[in-house]
């Protein structure tokens, strides 16, 4: 696809501040440090539309960003080890799960994963939770260029079985722009045989 405009639309942490919803939206899921703001980045193909911080946990709203008027991405804050309360944890939660639950133009939840480890247990517990719900998922394995090759598909398999998906699994390196194709590919198919505007 390609970038004519991106747009940060604004940040919320509840259904109140939501944009309206008459475009189809992709959200982006993981733990705090498991590269997300970078693939979006690389995604967009612009260098700071979501801020990549050396800090995880940085995203602490769900930021909406509007792609070419047509659809949005939205950015949900990363879970696991943030250096956080465990009131924030438990707020950051209750936002993800309001909106994948919720949020009637979501089409499809991109699960990240580091291809560098295998999921934790809270990512198979997240994992098992979009299955359970019936949301159209992709486990997208991130940080590929840290790995050879060979031992990138050896891991994407184990990650497959270890979370018993039935979706794809796609290594992407942000840094390298590896894997944004199959995921742009994604992306419009979903718009295309999913989307209908109410």
């Amino acid at each position: 696809m390609i970038i004519r405009s991106v747009q940060f639309e604004k940040g919320a942490v509840s259904p109140a501040g939501w944009v309206a919803p008459n475009l189809p939206e992709f959200a982006f899921l993981g733990r705090s440090n498991v590269g997300k703001s970078t693939l979006l980045n690389a995604l967009l193909g612009r260098k700071s539309v979501a801020h990549v911080s050396g800090r995880p946990g940085k995203t602490r709203e769900i930021n909406f960003f509007r792609v070419n008027d047509a659809l949005r991405f939205v950015d949900l804050p990363g879970y696991g080890y943030a250096a956080v309360s465990e009131t924030q944890r438990r707020q950051f939660r209750r936002m993800i799960e309001t909106y994948v639950q919720e949020r009637e133009p979501l089409l499809r939840v991109f699960h990240l994963i580091d291809v560098r480890h295998d999921p934790t247990e809270e990512d198979q517990r997240v994992h098992a939770w979009l299955l359970a719900l019936g949301k159209v998922v992709c486990v997208v394995a991130t940080k590929a260029d840290k790995l050879g090759r060979t031992k990138v598909q050896a891991q994407v398999e184990r990650i497959r079985k270890i979370l018993q998906t039935p979706w794809p699994v796609i290594p992407t390196s942000g840094e390298k722009r590896e894997g944004m194709d199959a995921l742009w590919q994604l992306v419009e198919a979903d718009i295309e045989t999913l989307w209908r505007e109410a």
